[in-house]
């Protein structure tokens, strides 16, 4: 899935979509539909379908996007030193299919410390 060429990628996902996970861009706060979803079930990877997080670990941390303590599963997700606009942060993408998701951050609840601060247009969501 990494391989694909931009004009795959470009004719599977919306517009939006494809800036965000393909060209690194951040959906604007509080906009996501998945931001209030109180649904129990899994957070795959809008690209490749990966599971990626769990609702059990998501939480509000108030900062405009989905958030979660931890993914299911660290081998799902790459991590990558971002410099970008000036600030030191923790890249995360899908490990599959390289699909920008956000970023990881250490102001998380007390279970992990880590806040995953994840684009809604960058997940799909499954009712368990």
């Amino acid at each position: 899935m990494k391989n694909k060429p931009d004009t795959y990628w470009q004719k599977k996902l919306s517009a939006e979509a494809y800036q965000v996970c393909r060209q690194q861009a951040t959906e604007p706060p509080f906009s996501g539909t998945l931001l209030h979803n109180h649904k129990t079930g899994i957070y795959s990877c809008v690209c490749c379908e990966s599971p990626l997080f769990s609702s059990a670990n998501k939480y509000d941390s108030g900062c405009g996007w989905p958030s979660f303590d931890a993914p299911i599963d660290d081998n799902c997700i790459t991590y990558l030193e971002d410099n970008s606009h000036g600030m030191q942060r923790i890249e995360i993408r899908c490990k599959h299919c390289d699909s920008h998701l956000g970023h990881v951050f250490t102001d998380g609840p007390k279970t992990t410390g880590e806040r995953y601060c994840v684009n809604s247009v960058s997940l799909i969501f499954a009712d368990k």
